[in-house]
């Protein structure tokens, strides 16, 4: 049987910590990672512009190379498009939205701090999930591309600068009685800055990403169960998994883990981008980053 096919989508390089998830739950698979650079940030985006452009790349690219299963790897492509697309092919598409509800369950002074892009700071479907899932919770929130800009720098090697990520969380640092004790990084940019984040809280906090849900999802749709099971597991959705840790532990419980290091697999994944590079050095850099995650190499595509 050959090896599944996932085709792992972002506008910039913050998709990779879906897909280090994916790679860790779905050893066998093969991955195509896709990143739009030619429009990137999504975030900044009109919602039509975005709908249109997702279509048009995913179909296109879809024609040159052979897919099982998509992953949309951005929230705010996910929290705009995703029914759309869902709509347009007839293929699997797992997406991301904010993991608000774990944070509800690990919070221990009911302050949970929302860490996205503007765009997703400010629809509705964020206002949804918080009104729903943490309604009796003090959800603070900051909007910040710059953190997506800054973890691209990160994956190419570039030194960055405490003080840049304290001036976006000022708001909340600064704040010593209602300060966050949760956060939800809110963009697949975010888990790649983990460390320095949590570095400028004086106390420990916690960081809640989508990672693990996506994973779980795909491994869900690509391995399917006995006809009972495979019936109680298509009532979970991707959008259940990251809201229902319960949930989560079922599944997992289903298909345990793999455990093997990332730097273990064998370099049969391939990356793709839409923008030439105008500096050699940020490819080349760019290049080996990816080659240390397991990818054979990254292409030019023209899309």
């Amino acid at each position: 049987m050959s090896a599944k096919r996932v085709l792992i989508f972002d506008s910039g390089v913050g998709g990779l910590s879906v897909y280090e998830q994916i790679v860790k739950y779905n050893p066998t698979i093969k991955c195509q990672y896709l990143f739009d650079n030619a429009y990137f940030p999504y975030g900044e985006l009109p919602r039509e512009q975005l709908i249109h452009r997702l279509t048009q790349l995913l179909t296109e690219f879809m024609q040159l190379h052979s897919v099982d299963l998509i992953v949309i790897a951005c929230n705010s492509a996910s929290t705009v498009a995703l029914d759309a697309l869902r709509l347009h092919f007839t293929i699997p598409i797992v997406g991301v939205v904010p993991a608000i509800k774990p944070a509800t369950l690990i919070t221990a002074n009911n302050v949970i701090g929302l860490l996205a892009t503007p765009g997703t700071i400010e629809r509705a479907y964020t206002d949804t999930l918080i009104n729903e899932f943490a309604a009796d919770k003090t959800v603070l929130r900051i909007g910040s591309t710059q953190l997506v800009k800054l973890a691209e720098d990160k994956l190419i090697g570039k030194v960055l600068d405490v003080d840049s990520f304290r001036a976006i969380l000022a708001p909340w640092l600064k704040n010593e009685d209602n300060m966050p004790d949760t956060l939800v990084l809110g963009c697949t940019h975010f888990p790649l800055l983990k460390e320095e984040i949590s570095a400028c809280f004086a106390r420990p906090v916690h960081l809640v990403d989508s990672g693990q849900a996506i994973a779980l999802r795909v491994k869900q749709l690509l391995n399917p169960l006995s006809l009972d099971e495979q019936l109680l597991d298509e009532q979970l959705s991707s959008e259940q998994l990251l809201n229902d840790p319960l949930s989560s532990s079922q599944l997992l419980n289903n298909y345990p883990l793999n455990n093997y290091p990332l730097n273990k697999y064998p370099l049969n994944h391939q990356a793709f981008y839409t923008r030439q590079f105008e500096s050699k050095a940020h490819l080349t850099a760019l290049t080996m980053s990816f080659k240390e995650r397991g990818f054979l190499d990254i292409n030019f595509c023209g899309l």
